[in-house]
């Protein structure tokens, strides 16, 4: 099932830039492990902001929901889902 998430950082301007540092490195990994699972599709940013819209291929919410929030920047986003359905016209059904 593919979910598209749109997902908005915010963090405090005083987090502690080690601790930021530190936990956007663990981000980094754990979006490849996701890419390379095959969970995470897609991924582009929204330039102007700190947010990206994600493309996720899983069995179903529960698991979406076990992906989001294992990513280490979780804590501090805001994510938006939009459940995705097969159309009749798209190329790659």
């Amino acid at each position: 099932m593919e979910f598209l998430a749109r997902i908005e950082q915010n963090i405090s301007p005083d987090m502690d830039p080690t601790r930021l540092a530190e936990v956007k490195a663990a981000e980094k990994v754990r979006g490849q492990e996701l890419v390379d699972a095959g969970k995470l599709r897609r991924i582009w940013r929204i330039p102007g902001r700190r947010a990206v819209y994600a493309l996720y291929d899983v069995e179903g919410p529960d698991e979406l929901h076990a992906v989001l929030s294992s990513l280490p920047l979780f804590p501090w986003m805001d994510i938006e889902i939009t459940a995705l359905g097969a159309h009749a016209l798209d190329p790659e059904s």
